[in-house]
C-alpha cells in the first residue's frame, strides 16, 4: 500500500517530489488508502483533490499535501530562523573556529532523467561531511529551539500532551549525502547509508521536537537511524529502516499504554509513562511540500510561508532573528520579482558564503568582505529604485516614502543592523543602527562604490571618506567588539566595562558616540583603522591608539572610548551673554549657536559657516559653537575662574543668554518671511532634505527649552503667600 500511495502521488498532476522522498515519508502516513482516488478505466489511481491544497507566497506557489501523519515523523530543521545564529554564518568570511560549527548550504534537488538531461524537484540537498556532523547538527537544533521555548507565552509540551498538536507542521524533503564514505563490516557491508531523506519541519519546528522529545525519540534518530535501546531491544545496533524501527516503537507503546489501562487510568497526562503522554500525538495532521512551480525557488517560498506567520507575531522572535527574517523577506521579494539577482538574494540573506558575490576585488580582505556585503544590504533596504521601494513597502507594511514614520525607518536600520551582524562572530543589538534621519532615508540611502581601504586610507583628509566610514560602518564595527552599545534606558542598564568602575559607565545615544568621534577625527581614523585591522587579523582584541590614530599596547575597551570620545564632545557650547538692558557696555554681535542647514549652507549673516560636504550621507542637524569675533569678549567658563575671584552671576549670564536666543528666534522669522518673498509663484524655496533639517532642528530646540523651563521652576525662589 506504501508503493501504491507513492504511485499515486506521482500520477497526480502538480506533483513533482522526487519518488524517493515519498518513500521516505510512506511508512509515517497512517491509513495512505484513505487519500487515493478509485481506479480509472486502466487501473491508475491519483490522490484525492481534496487533500491538496496551493499556498501562494510572495516568492512563488507549493502544492500542498494534507496528510495524517505518525506522531513521530518529521524532523526539525537547522536553517529555522529562530535557531540559525547558533552556528558559524556562510555570510562570515572568517574561518571557522575550534568551538564553532557551520552548516552546509540548502540547494534545489536536481536528478538526471533520460537522455542525459536534468530536471529540478520539489525538494532541497544538502552534503554533510560525515554522520557524526549530522547528527550533532540535527541534536544542536532540537536543543537550541527547546532554549529559545522561553518565548512562547504557554508550555508547549505539556499544551501538546493535554490536547494533542491542533496547528500542523509544514515539511520540506531534503536529501543528505553524506561526504566521508561511511566505515565497512568485515564483509564489506557499510555500517550506515552514505544519503538520507528527512521532511524537515519549515513550519512546526517547536511542535515537531517537543512530540520527539514525548516519543523520547529525537530528530536525529528519526534522520540518521534509531538505536535498538530505544525501541525495547539490547546492544548498540542502530536500525535505519522506519518500517522496521516504527513498527517496534509502535508496538512497545501500545503494549505500555495498554498494560497500564488495566491497572490504572491511562486518561492522566501526568503519568510519566510515555505511551500515556504520546497517546493524544499517535496521529497528527501534516502539510507535506509535494509541488512547486518554480523547484529552484522552493526552498525560499517555503521559507517566507514561515516567516510572515512569525514576523506578525503568533510566536515572538528575538530582535535580532526578527531583524533578518524581516531582511530575508524582503529580499526573497525582490528575487521573485525579478529586480534581485537570485544569487545576490542568498548571499545576503546570509544562505551562501559572501565569495559567491559575483565581482569581488581580488585579495578582499575579512573586513573588505564583510562591508561589501554591508553595503549592499543597506542599498537593499533604503532603496532608490522606485520599484524596489514599492516592494519593501508590501513586504514590511509601510506608509508610502513621504509618510514614512521614525519607527519604520528605525525598523528598517535594525534590520540592516542584524542582518550585518551574521557575517561577524556574534550578533550585537539591532538597535545600534538608528542612528538615521527620516530627511536622509525617505528617497533612500546610496553610499559610494568606494573600497574599504580607499575609504580608510583617505579618511584623514577626505571629509566624503570620514563621514561615510562614521555614518555606515563606525557603530557595527564598535558594537561588534562590545567598544558600544545600544542605550538601555538607564545607567544600571548598561554593560560594565571590562576595567572599568561604575563611574566610567556613561548613559548615551550611539549618535553621541559618532558625534564625539566626528569631534576628534585624527583618532577615529585610527581607531576605525585599528578595528578593521582586528578584524583581518582573527577577529583579535582590538588596541588602544594614541592621539596621532597610531595602535598602542593595551587593549580597547569601553571605559578607554567614553575617556577619549567624552559625551561632553558633542554638546553645545557655551554663547556670549547679552548685556543687561541698563548696562552701558556694547551688545556683542556674536551668534552664539548655528544650525546645520541641508548641504552646508548657513543663515546669512553667520560670521562661521561650516564648509559644505563634497558629497555623500546627509548629516542630521547639530548644534555647533562658533568662535567669537577678535573684537568680541568670551566670557570665562567655570573652570577658568581663578579660585580668588569673585563667582560669576550665572542668574545674570543665563538671563543674558535667553535675551539672545528671543533676537535670534526673530531673526529666524525674518529669514523665513524673506524666503517665502523669493519663492516664485507656485515654487519652493527650500530643497526636501533642507526642511527636514531645519524642522528637526526647531524640535531639538523646543525639547530643551521645555526642559529648561522645567529645571527653573526647581531654581527659583517659591511664590509669596497670600
Amino acid at each position: 500500500m506504501q508503493h501504491e500511495w507513492v504511485e499515486a502521488g506521482l500520477n497526480t498532476p502538480g506533483v513533482n517530489a522526487p519518488r524517493e522522498a515519498l518513500l521516505s515519508f510512506a511508512p509515517f502516513v497512517v491509513d495512505p488508502e484513505s487519500m487515493l482516488t478509485e481506479r480509472d478505466q486502466v487501473g491508475m489511481r491519483m490522490w484525492r483533490p481534496d487533500v491538496l491544497r496551493l499556498l501562494h507566497t510572495d516568492a512563488g506557489e507549493m502544492l500542498i499535501a494534507v496528510v495524517r501523519m505518525h506522531g513521530v515523523g518529521g524532523s526539525v530543521w537547522e536553517h529555522n530562523e529562530r535557531i540559525s545564529s547558533l552556528w558559524h554564518s556562510p555570510a562570515n568570511p572568517a574561518p571557522v573556529r575550534e568551538d564553532e560549527s557551520s552548516l552546509s548550504a540548502v540547494r534545489p534537488y536536481v536528478q538526471q532523467v533520460a537522455g542525459g538531461s536534468t530536471q529540478e524537484f520539489a525538494a532541497v540537498e544538502s552534503v554533510a561531511e560525515n554522520r557524526e556532523s549530522l547528527v550533532a547538527n540535527l541534536e544542536k537544533a532540537a536543543s537550541g529551539l527547546r532554549e529559545r521555548e522561553g518565548h512562547r507565552a504557554y508550555d508547549l509540551r505539556q499544551d501538546l500532551i493535554l490536547n494533542g498538536q491542533l496547528e500542523p507542521g509544514l515539511y520540506v524533503a531534503q536529501h543528505i549525502l553524506i561526504k566521508e564514505a561511511p566505515l565497512q563490516t568485515g564483509d564489506g557491508r557499510p555500517l550506515h547509508p552514505a544519503e538520507h531523506w528527512q521532511w524537515m519541519a519549515v513550519r512546526g519546528n517547536n511542535r515537531t521536537q517537543r512530540r520527539h522529545d514525548i516519543f523520547r525519540i529525537s530528530s536525529a534518530d528519526v534522520v540518521a537511524g534509531v538505536p535498538v535501546k530505544k525501541i525495547g531491544g539490547s546492544g548498540e545496533d542502530v536500525v535505519f529502516d522506519p518500517n522496521d524501527w516504527l513498527r517496534r516503537l509502535s508496538d512497545l507503546l501500545n503494549e505500555e499504554y495498554a498494560s497500564l489501562s488495566a491497572a490504572t487510568s491511562p486518561a492522566d497526562p501526568d503519568d510519566d509513562s510515555r505511551a500515556v503522554q504520546a497517546a493524544r500525538l499517535a496521529v497528527v495532521e501534516s502539510h507535506l511540500v509535494v509541488g512547486t512551480s518554480v523547484p529552484r525557488r522552493l526552498y525560499r517560498i517555503a521559507q517566507m510561508s514561515n516567516r510572515r506567520d512569525h514576523v506578525h507575531m503568533p510566536l515572538e522572535f528575538t530582535p535580532n532573528d526578527r531583524g533578518r527574517a524581516l531582511g530575508r523577506s524582503v529580499l526573497g521579494m525582490y528575487a521573485a520579482e525579478g529586480v534581485l539577482d537570485e544569487r545576490v538574494a542568498e548571499v545576503l540573506s546570509g544562505g551562501v558564503p559572501i565569495a559567491g558575490l559575483p565581482g569581488l576585488p581580488t585579495g578582499a580582505t575579512v573586513s573588505e568582505l564583510r562591508d561589501i556585503r554591508s553595503m549592499m544590504l543597506l542599498r537593499e533596504l533604503f532603496p532608490v529604485e522606485r520599484r524596489k521601494r514599492l516592494l519593501i513597502r508590501r513586504a514590511l507594511s509601510e506608509a508610502p516614502p513621504s509618510q514614512l514614520s521614525a519607527p519604520e525607518a528605525n525598523r528598517r536600520a535594525r534590520v540592516w543592523s542584524a542582518m550585518t551582524s551574521e557575517s561577524f562572530p556574534s550578533p550585537w543589538n539591532p538597535r545600534i543602527a538608528e542612528v538615521f534621519q527620516l530627511g536622509d532615508v525617505r528617497d533612500g540611502l546610496n553610499p559610494s562604490d568606494r573600497r574599504l581601504p580607499e575609504l580608510l586610507a583617505q579618511a584623514d583628509t577626505d571629509d566624503e571618506a570620514f563621514e561615510e566610514l562614521i555614518s555606515f560602518r563606525a557603530a557595527h564595527w564598535l558594537a561588534a567588539f562590545d567598544i558600544i552599545d545600544a542605550d538601555r534606558g538607564s545607567l544600571t542598564g548598561q554593560k560594565t566595562d571590562d576595567d572599568g568602575t561604575k563611574a566610567d559607565r556613561v548613559r548615551r545615544t550611539v549618535k553621541n558616540n559618532l558625534m564625539a568621534m566626528r569631534k576628534n577625527r585624527r583618532k577615529a581614523v585610527g581607531v576605525l583603522r585599528e578595528l578593521a585591522a582586528a578584524m583581518d587579523e582573527g577577529d583579535r582584541r582590538p588596541r588602544k591608539v594614541s592621539a596621532t590614530g597610531e595602535p598602542l599596547l593595551e587593549p580597547m575597551n569601553r571605559a578607554w572610548f567614553n575617556r577619549e570620545f567624552p559625551k561632553e564632545a558633542g554638546t553645545r557650547g557655551r554663547g556670549v551673554p547679552k548685556p543687561r538692558a541698563n548696562s552701558a557696555a556694547p551688545r556683542p554681535t556674536v551668534q552664539s549657536v548655528r544650525l546645520a542647514v541641508g548641504n552646508g549652507a548657513t543663515v546669512p549673516g553667520e560670521e562661521r559657516p561650516a564648509p559644505a560636504a563634497k558629497s555623500g550621507p546627509v548629516r542630521s542637524p547639530e548644534i555647533v559653537p562658533t568662535r567669537p569675533a577678535p573684537d568680541e569678549v568670551q566670557p570665562q567658563s567655570l573652570e577658568s575662574v581663578p579660585a580668588t575671584d569673585p563667582a560669576p552671576d550665572l542668574a545674570v549670564n543665563l538671563e543674558q543668554q535667553v535675551g539672545r536666543l528671543v533676537h535670534d528666534v526673530g531673526r529666524c522669522q525674518e529669514l523665513a518671511a524673506s524666503l517665502a518673498v523669493q519663492a516664485k509663484p507656485g515654487g519652493r524655496s527650500l530643497t526636501r532634505d533642507q526642511a527636514d533639517s531645519i524642522a528637526l532642528g526647531l524640535m531639538t530646540a523646543e525639547v530643551e527649552i521645555r526642559r529648561l523651563r522645567a529645571k527653573l521652576e526647581g531654581l527659583a525662589e517659591p511664590l509669596a503667600g497670600p
